[in-house]
C-alpha cells in the first residue's frame, strides 16, 4: 500500500453566502496512493462539508474545512456571509 505523501485543497479560501454551496477539490500525491480523502468542518454550525467536498454554508461566520488523506491534511478557510434579505 502506498501512503499519501501530501494533499492539497483547491481553492485555499472561499466566501459563500449562507444557504449557498461551494465545491472544493483535493489532490493526493502520489496519484497512486491508496489513501482516500475525507472531509471535515471545524464548525458545522457555520459550514458543513459532504464526502465529495461540497461545502454548504449554514450561517454567517468562519470555518476551516480540512481534507485528510492518511496522515496528511490540507485546509480551506471558508467565510460565510449572511444571506441577503429580499
Amino acid at each position: 500500500m502506498i501512503a499519501a505523501a501530501g494533499v492539497s485543497v483547491t481553492p485555499k479560501t472561499a466566501t459563500v453566502a449562507a444557504g449557498g454551496t461551494k465545491k472544493l477539490s483535493a489532490a493526493v500525491t502520489p496519484s497512486n496512493s491508496a489513501d482516500t480523502v475525507t472531509w471535515s468542518s471545524s464548525d458545522t454550525t457555520v459550514a458543513t462539508v459532504a464526502a465529495d467536498g461540497t461545502v454548504t454554508a449554514v450561517a454567517a461566520g468562519s470555518a476551516t474545512i480540512t481534507a485528510t488523506a492518511g496522515t496528511q491534511t490540507a485546509t480551506c478557510a471558508v467565510t460565510v456571509k449572511a444571506a441577503q434579505g429580499g
